[in-house]
């Protein structure tokens, strides 16, 4: 556990910042459909799940009712059932379980999944949770007040999400049955993402994971059984 606290500096200022643009980009563009600063800072602050929230401002920009954009917005966040499942082996029961749960999220779940030891999977998962529940709201904050300065796609904000994910996600990539699981998760999800409902792709890739499951267990078993030249040895 130890270790991970003298990581906390570095890689704590890379996600904080990095979650901070993706926030601002997020503030700017909730600002451009009428929002109020004080509702992107609530907004920012309740839900911690940009995609979600992204979801909610493009359904309410294209002429949709808020109501809506918040069931597609509630779909996309689908994905943290997952993430809750991976955390509940070591959050703690009880009301302080019930609190971290609010820190469920993309980061802090890619960030304590190489943690094998529990101790060291809830620091991270902790220090991670609390880096984006101060760095997302500031964003989304800043993002408000500068309302139409800031262009998401001029500035290359739209892409630090996935660039933060992805270097996140490489030392999980170490475990067979994950690096399988990425493999066929991200291949649903490039297969699909130019034909449904952006956010969607996301939640369709967890298919890879019994994939993964299941290609890395039979390859396990075939290794396990002796080949015929063994056999002939005996």
């Amino acid at each position: 556990m130890r270790s991970v606290w003298r990581t906390v500096p570095r890689d704590l200022l890379v996600i904080a910042a990095s979650i901070w643009a993706i926030g601002a980009s997020y503030g700017a563009a909730a600002h451009s459909i009428g929002l109020a600063w004080w509702q992107i800072l609530l907004m920012a602050s309740a839900v911690l799940a940009g995609s979600s929230e992204f979801v909610l401002i493009s359904v309410v920009a294209g002429g949709g009712l808020p109501i809506v954009g918040a069931l597609a917005g509630l779909l996309v966040n689908a994905r943290n059932i997952s993430y809750g499942l991976s955390a509940g082996r070591y959050l703690p029961g009880g009301i302080r379980g019930l609190a971290l749960a609010h820190f469920v999220n993309d980061e802090t779940a890619v960030y304590a999944a190489p943690h094998r030891d529990i101790r060291s999977a809830r620091t991270a998962f902790v220090i991670c949770g609390i880096g984006v529940a101060i760095s997302w709201p500031l964003g989304a904050l800043t993002g408000s007040l500068i309302g139409q300065i800031i262009s998401p796609e001029t500035l290359g904000l739209d892409a630090a999400f996935p660039a933060l994910l992805f270097a996140l996600a490489v030392p999980a990539l170490r475990d067979r049955e994950t690096r399988w699981a990425a493999l066929f998760g991200g291949g649903v999800a490039v297969a699909t993402a130019g034909f449904i409902t952006a956010g969607l792709p996301v939640v369709l890739a967890l298919l890879g994971v019994p994939l993964g499951w299941v290609v890395t267990r039979r390859r396990t078993s075939d290794a396990a059984e002796p080949s015929d030249r063994e056999l002939a040895t005996r």
